[in-house]
């Protein structure tokens, strides 16, 4: 179940917790009942043990503040995503030990060439809504996530593997190669092999959504409880922004037995204070945004959590921008950062300091870690040597033209005020400051800041990502010229060649070497600015119990329950 860690740990493990299965309901929930009048009124009541007033387990979390979106074609966040996994179930999951797992889809198979695969859906699969759910609605699901009108940020990282992909891109959806042959069977053809797509196949861009709800009410669909129709262990019966969204029981889910809580309420909680306060109370039982300053007091308390997750903190410089546009500006920004202070000291030991742009927990295709063959098995940045990088980033600054900063425009760093991310911002200032740059900082709210970096309204920004899955693939497609996700717009020919290579080869050494080649462009041009690795750290009641975390930075509590 969940790993209690009391020292703060510095190594990436590679156990990853999904959602486990079995069992089975037919219990049939109207839609009226998604209005989720009754249960909205008793979580009002709610003890501090997370048990209402009218009998039921309502679980009190935080996870973030509003989420951007939780449309599964469209969320790229953590938060967004935590929400997903309970509301909807893609064809496979994994387990907690880190196996694919039937979700939807009970059993699957490929085909000796690895470029079909086949899925068999169970049995009397249901809507939230109690209307069926077939092989074609994740026919239509995939098929929009690659809709240039919905544009998924994550389509070209979960179906550019699909035969049919780039036409699809383009506009003509039915070239995708994904087809029903029943109601029970999905059958995918792949342009090339794809040896991570049963990972594909459990991540949660691939959901499927009900076409009848989006056809009546087009992006609004995701927005309010009554139309969120979904296929996962619980449904959202209350939507109040900037409040929570409740989540309760859906038992139209296939292992609604399993299900021991009545629901889940995600408090909307942006303030760290707010979060610490209404956990201290017992309104909440668990938070992830813990206030920074409480860190070393609650270090070694039996409810505080640190466990490692596969990611990296870094800096998005927009290259679409002057001065961004030249490599020795940006990798100047990069080198004059001191890693080593802002993950031992300003993030208090809970970051480990980042060398390269994939740090531990990814794995090459030897099953080797990633990061040991990485540059000829060197670090790209010696974080140790300080001084020695500020004195290279001084004269990278000359050689572009701007000595001692000279002639270098105001810049202006965008961050969302939460967790570490405003006192890295305010030290960003004094370390550009020593390159003669000035730097403003902009504190974005949550709900604003994502979609302000993806539209590339900034000049420098936080940003981060963690793994969806563990082959380095997934993080390293980040900066490809056309992936959605590329917030930088970093654009390398040669890059996106390597990237080529590794997705079509079927030879495991140059798959390898190609992904290492992209690295090192990478770093070299400073596609991006990796600061730290991650760590989750985060307040747990020792009420929950039956719950896990997972190195992909995400908390599972559909089998969860509260004790008395």
């Amino acid at each position: 179940m969940k790993k209690k860690v009391i020292a703060l740990l510095l190594a990436v493990t590679m156990v990853v917790g999904l959602t486990a299965c079995g069992g089975g309901a037919d219990t049939q929930q109207s839609t009226d009942n998604a209005q989720g009048t009754e249960s909205s009124e008793n979580t009002e009541n709610a003890d501090a043990a997370g048990t209402t007033a009218g009998g039921e387990k309502i679980l009190s979390v935080q996870v973030g503040p509003d989420p951007e979106t939780i449309d599964p074609a469209l969320n790229s966040a953590v938060d967004g995503g935590n929400m997903l996994l309970h509301s909807f179930e893609c064809l496979l999951t994994v387990d907690q030990e880190g196996k694919l797992a039937p979700g939807q889809a009970e059993t699957w198979e490929t085909s000796e060439d690895g470029l079909t695969w086949t899925f068999h859906l169970r049995d009397g699969l249901k809507w939230s809504d109690g209307s069926d759910l077939t092989a074609n609605d994740f026919v239509y699901s995939w098929k929009r996530v690659c809709d240039p009108m919905v544009a998924a940020p994550y389509a070209e990282t979960v179906l550019g593997m699909v035969a049919g992909f780039g036409d699809a891109i383009g506009g003509n959806l039915d070239a995708l190669q994904v087809e029903a042959t029943d109601d029970k069977t999905l059958v995918v053809t792949l342009s090339s092999p794809c040896s991570y797509f049963g990972s594909l196949a459990a991540f949660a861009t691939l959901s499927p959504v009900q076409q009848a709800t989006i056809d009546a009410n087009g992006d609004a669909w995701a927005t309010a409880a009554e139309t969120y129709i979904c296929n996962g262990p619980f449904y959202i019966s209350e939507w109040v922004p900037g409040s929570h969204i409740l989540m309760s029981k859906n038992t139209n889910y296939w292992n609604a037995d399993a299900i021991k809580l009545d629901g889940i309420k995600w408090n909307l909680i942006e303030d760290a204070n707010a979060s610490y306060s209404a956990y201290q109370t017992g309104e909440v039982l668990m938070i992830k945004d813990v206030p920074t300053e409480e860190i070393p007091s609650l270090s070694g308390n039996s409810d505080f959590f640190v466990d490692p997750i596969i990611g990296t903190y870094y800096l998005s410089l927009n290259t679409q921008r002057e001065p961004f546009t030249d490599a020795r500006v940006r990798k100047a920004l990069s080198l004059a950062i001191d890693r080593e202070y802002v993950a031992n000291t300003l993030m208090q030991g809970t970051y480990s300091p980042a060398s390269n742009f994939m740090g531990p927990g990814w794995v090459d295709t030897d099953g080797s870690q990633f990061i040991d063959n990485a540059n000829g098995g060197q670090p790209y940045i010696d974080t140790a040597n300080y001084e020695a990088n500020l004195e290279e980033a001084k004269q990278l600054l000359a050689d572009a033209g701007y000595p001692d900063g000279e002639g270098f425009p105001s810049i202006t760093y965008s961050t969302n005020d939460a967790g570490y991310h405003k006192v890295v911002a305010e030290y960003l200032q004094e370390a550009w400051a020593q390159l003669g740059i000035d730097c403003k900082v902009d504190i974005v709210e949550w709900a604003s800041f994502t979609p302000m970096r993806r539209n590339g309204d900034y000049d420098a920004s936080r940003n981060g990502w963690v793994g969806d899955y563990s082959d380095p693939s997934n993080m390293l497609d980040l900066l490809y010229s056309t992936n959605g996700n590329n917030d930088g717009k970093f654009s390398n020919a040669e890059y996106d060649a390597a990237i080529d290579v590794s997705r079509t080869t079927l030879d495991a050494a140059e798959r390898s070497e190609a992904l290492h080649t992209a690295e090192d462009i990478l770093m070299e041009e400073a596609g991006c600015v990796p600061v730290a690795y991650y760590n989750d750290f985060w307040l747990q009641s020792d009420k929950i119990t039956g719950s896990w975390h997972s190195p992909y930075g995400y908390w599972y509590f559909m089998y969860a329950d509260i004790a008395e």
